[in-house]
């Protein structure tokens, strides 16, 4: 049994202000090394406030969070370089060229270049973009910008991948192939990786396991998906999903 990555343990997390919003309830569940999990649900289910804890840019209101046995608010340092994160937005810095770009991680962590097993060039040239390296982010497409950023991710060789909405607001052909790129990148390395989507049918081709929120956020159901997919199972799966979706939306209208 492979060690636990990831563990969330009676979660809750509220934001004061003129009124009080619980995001997360009573959420708890595990993510083992080396794990696909997935994470859908509807809006407001907290699924993004879930990554900002995991990140140790929120500290939760109860409960605890854990990342390898640290706690990511209280010993964020512990943790620098083990989490990487492709986000919606790929937030690269307009001033930067591409292989600069792919570069920052491992700056702000201060690791020697020239002693990492894929150097940044190698990750451009295993994404396809060997011939943008000094292309500045105008010059590339949407596409082009989330592969940059998919590399910036990897380049720190980071145990876990947090993916957050990465590929939704791709075309539909970018959107597939990024996909696949970032699911065999992520297996091939060993990563575990937690990765938010408001698709079923993303979640149910990439992941391992599903997790569906319901809110405030907590886990509705957990969902093992067998590694043998065909279409009436994968139908069967996505019923179960939209179920869980609906029935936790209905508990919390009752």
């Amino acid at each position: 049994m492979s060690e636990v990555a990831i563990s969330f343990r009676n979660v809750s997390k509220a934001f004061a202000g003129r009124r009080t919003v619980v995001a997360i309830g009573d959420l708890s569940f595990d993510v083992r090394t080396g794990e696909y999990v997935c994470i859908v649900g509807r809006t407001g289910c907290g699924k993004s406030t879930t990554i900002g804890l995991l990140l140790g840019l929120e500290k939760p209101s109860g409960g605890n969070v854990s990342v390898f046995g640290c706690d990511p608010f209280r010993q964020f340092d512990a943790l620098r370089g083990k989490i990487g994160c492709v986000f919606q937005s790929d937030r690269l810095l307009p001033w930067r060229s591409a292989i600069d770009n792919i570069r920052v991680p491992i700056e702000i962590i201060g690791l020697d270049e020239r002693r990492l097993q894929q150097k940044p060039t190698q990750w451009l040239d295993r994404l396809g973009l060997r011939a943008f390296e000094n292309a500045y982010p105008h010059e590339l497409s949407g596409g082009m910008r989330q592969r940059v950023a998919l590399a910036r991710a990897l380049v720190s060789d980071p145990k876990i991948l947090l993916a957050d909405e990465a590929f939704g607001h791709l075309d539909e052909v970018t959107g597939d192939e990024l996909r696949r790129d970032f699911h065999r990148l992520a297996k091939e390395s060993g990563k575990t990786v937690l990765h938010v989507t408001h698709s079923i049918d993303e979640a149910i081709t990439l992941s391992d396991r599903i997790l569906v929120f319901g809110r405030p956020g907590h886990v509705a159901a957990d969902i093992a998906i067998p590694r043998v997919r065909d279409s009436r199972l994968r139908e069967e799966i996505f019923r179960h999903i939209e179920n869980s979706e609906r029935d936790a939306a209905g508990a919390v209208a009752a």
